[in-house]
């Protein structure tokens, strides 16, 4: 890197890809990436629900975010949902593709997808 202006070229290039923490959200997504959800494949989930919520147009209103243990460790990757209003949801043993799903089926839909909730992961 050689400027300031090579810096803020990655920023702008970079800026869709990082995780969406800013703004006022009525929804938030946490990915669980403690040692033992990256170990699991959560770095992939989490890729994939911040795209699906730039692709989807989400971005105003869904927060996606990262935390440390969740304490369900035979589940990871885990990712819960928190609406407004609403009981938090808890998928479990996510992948990308299932997060796109969700992207699509929950955060747009408004349908929670039970196959892939922790009360059906057994």
């Amino acid at each position: 890197m050689k400027s300031l202006a090579e810096l803020q070229a990655i920023k702008d290039k970079m800026k869709d890809k990082v995780v969406i923490r800013e703004g006022v959200s009525t929804t938030r997504v946490v990915v669980g990436m403690a040692t033992c959800g990256i170990a699991a494949g959560a770095r992939p989930v989490l890729s994939a629900f911040v795209e699906a919520v730039n692709e989807g147009g989400l971005a105003q209103t869904v927060t996606v975010s990262q935390t440390g243990c969740v304490g369900l460790c035979q589940y990871e990757p885990i990712v819960e949902v928190y609406e407004a209003g609403k009981e938090k949801v808890t998928y479990v043993k996510m992948t990308a593709d299932k997060a796109k799903e969700v992207v699509e089926k929950h955060l747009k839909g408004g349908k929670v997808v039970t196959e892939y909730t922790v009360a059906n992961c057994e």
